[in-house]
């Protein structure tokens, strides 16, 4: 079975073993997005995450100069003015480069160039990559009597393979400036050149040759070029919900559709349109089951330690702002946490404030699929647990949470606490706060950080069926060898300012009147052993 609505496809999926063979695609046209870049600029950039359709739309763009119009029919582009004129193509994927080194790089370029040029019977003998390219280019334009079109897919593999060694990153990044470089003056050959990528190097080094790129990662006119848009779900898989909502396993669900917006959907670039997973979403309707496939697909080991090694950074991310010019920023020796999550898909743009000059960007997570699997990388990594232990403390304290059980749930902190590596024990406020937000955010509660000099705070509500939490976490500085009776003051202190607090500050009063059981609890840590909870009951009728 197969639907054919666009040429652009979105992705494909095997339905199960029961029935061999049967294979359904789901396509969607792309093709308006197509004819305006051709017709808008000569030379573009786009970032968007891993396995968000930057190939495929490369693809696309590649079948658009091939000169076969008949290959778009009923499509938007096919009643256009496009005059499908054939131009010779250079697709380039540097996910298919090796990049172990930067001679390891220099050599597997040579060697793609080298199988081109055969293929196109060139008489070109160049050992340098970048010499190879330029005659590459004004070959096939001498030989097809067209201008070249270069299609470089994931240029920046080849940098953040390595950004764990700094040295290996910044030596590939200097081979692939000299690559790129050439096509500057190149310029009287080329029809077109697109670049995509994860991060947005273009205002760094690495494109200062090729400066006048289109950058149109965050222009409105093409923030839906990939992914799935929001209100197309209804329309390419509206068959496939209705088949699953069959099944047993959904019948408990409100609204099978709103799951899977909650799961996959939330992606944006310029906060107004909404767009889904597309690996993530194809994913779920194969194997008939919610989970992160996308975040499974490949978390950058670079990520977490950057993480870990600024764990205050982490607890930023629910109420982050950023201008544009930060969300470009991106350096080897030195990575923001906020620009690399953005651009790497942990972050998307909720909302865009254009009353300020340049606009400023309100960054969130994306949806359930990102916040469960990024919550629990990040319990199993700061606590050297692994993700089956973590995963497994989470479904134990969600269990006690469901049945009002404080006390498991603080005996299950303390196991996740007292796990953390000696070596990695410091006496670093954010590092614990990190642990915790990570946790409270698994448990699907709602979070507010505060960081500040004089005591940070985490404080989280969680609503059930029947029940409320409302929790307060305080950290007070105790030295190792302190005595019982010096700890005992501390702990004290702390539980008392953080019950104080949640009374104080009214965290539960929304709540009067709700019918639920409401639990006040506030916990206590010195550190790496030492985590005490005191909990009040109080019902909100």
């Amino acid at each position: 079975m197969r639907k054919r609505t666009g040429f652009s496809l979105v992705g494909s999926f095997v339905e199960p073993m029961s029935e061999p063979g049967y294979e359904v695609e789901i396509w969607i046209d792309k093709t308006r997005y197509i004819y305006d870049i051709l017709n808008d600029s000569s030379y573009y950039f786009l970032s968007r995450p891993r396995r968000f359709g930057k190939s495929l739309l490369l693809d696309t763009i590649a079948e658009a100069f091939s000169g076969d119009k008949e290959l778009f029919k009923g499509l938007w582009i096919h009643g256009s003015d496009y005059s499908f004129a054939k131009h010779p193509v250079i697709r380039l994927d540097m996910s298919n480069i090796a990049n172990d080194s930067p001679e390891t790089l220099r050599s597997s370029l040579l060697s793609y160039l080298r199988r081109r040029v055969s293929d196109e019977a060139l008489d070109i003998t160049d050992s340098l990559p970048s010499d190879l390219f330029r005659h590459m280019i004004e070959a096939l334009y001498k030989k097809y009597n067209q201008r070249v079109v270069v299609l470089i897919d994931e240029y920046d593999k080849p940098i953040l393979d390595r950004l764990t060694k700094p040295e290996t990153a910044e030596a590939n990044r200097d081979v692939l400036r000299g690559f790129f470089g050439i096509m500057k003056s190149m310029d009287p050959y080329l029809r077109m050149t697109f670049i995509t990528g994860v991060t947005k190097f273009t205002k760094t080094s690495i494109f200062s040759e090729l400066n006048n790129l289109t950058d149109i990662t965050l222009t409105e006119r093409y923030a839906g070029i990939c992914g799935v848009p929001t209100e197309d779900l209804d329309e390419y898989f509206s068959d496939h919900i209705m088949d699953l909502e069959t099944l047993d396993r959904f019948k408990h669900l409100e609204s099978l559709r709103g799951e899977i917006l909650a799961w996959y959907d939330g992606y944006s670039w310029d906060g107004i349109n909404r767009l889904l997973n597309p690996f993530g979403l194809l994913s779920f309707f194969t194997q008939k089951r919610f989970s992160s496939f996308w975040y499974a697909s490949g978390t950058p080991s670079f990520l977490i330690k950057l993480l870990k090694e600024k764990p205050a950074s982490f607890l930023a991310l629910g109420d982050l702002e950023i201008r544009e010019r930060v969300l470009d920023s991106f350096d080897i020796q030195r990575i923001g946490s906020a620009s690399l999550l953005f651009q790497t898909g942990y972050l998307t743009v909720k909302d865009v404030d254009y009353s300020v000059i340049p606009p400023v960007y309100a960054l969130d997570i994306p949806n359930h699929e990102v916040r469960e699997a990024f919550y629990l990388s990040i319990v199993a990594e700061f606590t050297e647990q692994g993700e089956e232990n973590a995963d497994a403390a989470y479904r134990k304290m969600s269990l006690a949470l469901r049945r009002g059980d404080l006390q498991s749930m603080l005996k299950l902190l303390k196991g996740l606490f007292a796990s953390i590596p000696y070596e990695l024990h410091v006496d670093l406020e954010a590092y614990y706060h990190s642990i915790l937000y990570a946790v409270m955010g698994l448990l699907g509660f709602d979070i507010d950080v505060e960081v500040s000099v004089s005591g940070g705070r985490v404080d989280a509500v969680l609503e059930l069926a029947d029940r409320v939490y409302v929790m307060e976490f305080k950290y007070e500085h105790c030295a190792k060898d302190a005595p019982p009776e010096e700890k005992r003051k501390l702990f004290d202190k702390a539980l008392e300012d953080g019950m104080k607090q949640i009374k104080d500050r009214g965290y539960a009063d929304k709540f009067v009147g709700s019918g639920k059981n409401v639990t006040l609890a506030a916990f206590a840590f010195l550190g790496r052993d030492d985590i005490e909870m005191t909990a009040e009951e109080m019902h909100g009728r």
